[in-house]
């Protein structure tokens, strides 16, 4: 396992249920971390709660050209390098077809998809000049398996699978790797504004699921784990 002590780690979407989560450990873990989000207050409550510093967090909407841009020289104002760039946001509206409307698809694919496109322009030249470092992005099981409702939201995360698994192939020659992290069903704020029954009791813990991207950023690099899935007990959708 490598070690993280010293690396230098993005996060984006350091505020959500998972992200804080995972900003948390990684900082116990010795890393130097950047932490981007969409929520200034609770940002700036991460970051102090993980003595992360203020010059090194930045708020932005990442489905926005110019915000990622920004994002970009900000981090390597602080950062010579770039070691693992974890992506922990994105955005989760379920509706049936006679209620979904082109603009929930829309932004759901501008959160989803667009904005990792954005992400992987802006910093894998770094990457590729070293011709290491790790990504990390978070399908989840949706993006592998179809559920009723959520026909944008699997467009997206199917949409970021593929263009994932094409990047990869592009990579093949150096030692940048990309990792899935396939999640079922998180208990965390990304169900507050969704109405669906679902129990949330039963569900993986966020806690949990940040580990797991703990351990991801400490795969060996000797090989790559080019997926992991991790999903309630009560519902193995893979």
């Amino acid at each position: 396992m490598e070690i993280l002590n010293g690396k230098n780690i993005l996060i984006i979407g350091a505020t959500g249920g998972i992200g804080s989560r995972a900003v948390k450990l990684l900082a116990g873990s010795g890393a130097k971390l950047f932490l981007a989000g969409r929520n200034s207050d609770k940002l700036q409550q991460v970051a102090k709660e993980n003595n992360v510093p203020a010059e090194r967090i930045f708020v932005l909407d990442i489905s926005q050209p110019d915000a990622v841009t920004e994002l970009k020289e900000k981090y390597f104002q602080q950062f010579p390098s770039i070691d693992i760039l974890v992506n922990a946001a994105g955005i989760g509206i379920i509706k049936t077809m006679d209620t979904l409307t082109e603009v929930d698809f829309f932004k759901t694919l501008n959160y989803n998809l667009y904005a990792p496109f954005l992400l992987i322009k802006a910093f894998l030249p770094a990457m590729k000049e070293v011709k290491k470092g790790l990504i990390i992005n978070i399908p989840g099981v949706l993006g592998k398996v179809p559920m009723a409702g959520a026909a944008a939201y699997c467009a997206s995360k199917y949409g970021l699978v593929g263009m994932l698994q094409s990047i990869r192939e592009e990579l093949k020659r150096t030692d940048i790797r990309i990792t899935n992290l396939f999640l079922g069903g998180v208990d965390s704020p990304f169900w507050d504004t969704i109405e669906l029954k679902v129990q949330r009791e039963k569900m993986v813990q966020a806690e949990e699921a940040a580990k797991a991207i703990w351990f991801l950023c400490q795969q060996p690099s000797s090989g790559v784990v080019s997926e992991m899935v991790l999903q309630p007990f009560n519902h193995q959708a893979i």
